[in-house]
């Protein structure tokens, strides 16, 4: 192992030493899991506390998107690789385009799954990983603990010089003054159980911004209807039912309508349910959620059928 010569203190929450749990080494099995259980219990409001900076990113991403745009995460360790798995979970969950969420990790592939933590510090790595791909329109957010992550800040930077939005996701409240963004997103979620264990208490805060976030990005664009997944595609039987299931409650027809009706739709769950709602044919419905990219609810609209 190569130890750098340089070494940076980072003034951030995420580093110091937590006085509850100083003698954690000395406790129960049982007791050490309540200890982290009741820092981890502090991690939702510390988010909560962040939802007008997050509804910036929200909206960004999502006018991205609708101009033909992408969003990109930019992150290392812990953080590159929430956002990898975010991204990946997108593309089945709403069945989106692919190239819609992309992700930039500090070392690659190589990186996600072994630990190699002197790539972070490179910030033209992080700055190059964005000139190959990034457009102006697009939005990108980098993830960083400590929110000074050359990879990451050498990203936005390159990024806000190609023209694309940029906000940055930090577990350091005083980050502010050194980033220049769109949208700062920092919950202060304070020392770690462990000092400095920033996949703890940080890495779990990262990780209910992301799913808001990209969840949100899909409510916006019209991927759910009411608070169901209609985007849906039935790839196995476990989806297969899913989908009846979702047609179901949104129509309050029967198993055997929604089946038909899916059929009909050729397994496109979208479709079925304007189909159904609207009362219009097939290719009447598919015209109209093709005019309105896809959005449910305003292709009911335009099929001018009132919707609760």
């Amino acid at each position: 192992m190569t130890v750098p010569r340089q070494a940076v203190y980072v003034d951030s929450p995420t580093e110091f030493r937590n006085p509850r749990t100083s003698d954690i080494d000395q406790l129960s099995t049982v007791d050490v899991l309540r200890k982290i259980s009741a820092e981890d219990s502090l991690v939702p409001g510390a988010v909560a506390d962040v939802l007008d900076e997050l509804s910036i990113a929200v909206d960004l991403a999502a006018d991205a998107l609708r101009t033909g745009g992408r969003v990109h995460y930019v992150g290392a360790g812990t953080s590159g690789r929430l956002a990898n798995l975010d991204a990946a979970e997108l593309v089945p969950t709403f069945n989106i385009p692919s190239h819609w969420f992309v992700a930039h990790h500090a070392g690659g592939q190589r990186a996600l799954s072994a630990a190699t933590e002197d790539v972070e510090d490179d910030a033209e790595a992080g700055a190059e990983s964005i000139n190959a791909t990034v457009e102006t329109g697009d939005f990108v957010l980098g993830l960083t603990a400590s929110g000074r992550t050359p990879f990451v800040l050498g990203a936005l930077r390159a990024a806000r010089e190609r023209g694309a939005a940029v906000g940055l996701v930090s577990g350091n409240p005083h980050v502010g003054h050194n980033v220049d963004v769109d949208v700062l997103i920092a919950p202060d979620t304070g020392p770690e159980a462990i000092a400095g264990s920033t996949r703890m208490k940080a890495g779990t805060a990262q990780k209910l911004v992301l799913t808001s976030f990209s969840t949100a990005v899909m409510v916006k664009l019209g991927h759910t209807y009411s608070n169901l997944m209609v985007s849906v595609r039935a790839t196995n039987a476990k989806l297969r039912g899913r989908t009846q299931r979702i047609l179901r409650e949104a129509t309050g027809l029967s198993t055997k309508e929604c089946t038909d009706a899916l059929d009909e739709a050729g397994g496109d769950l979208k479709l079925a349910l304007v189909y159904l709602l609207s009362g219009v044919d097939v290719n009447r419905a598919d015209v109209a959620l093709h005019e309105t990219g896809g959005h449910v609810r305003n292709a009911l609209d335009r099929l001018s059928t009132p919707v609760s």
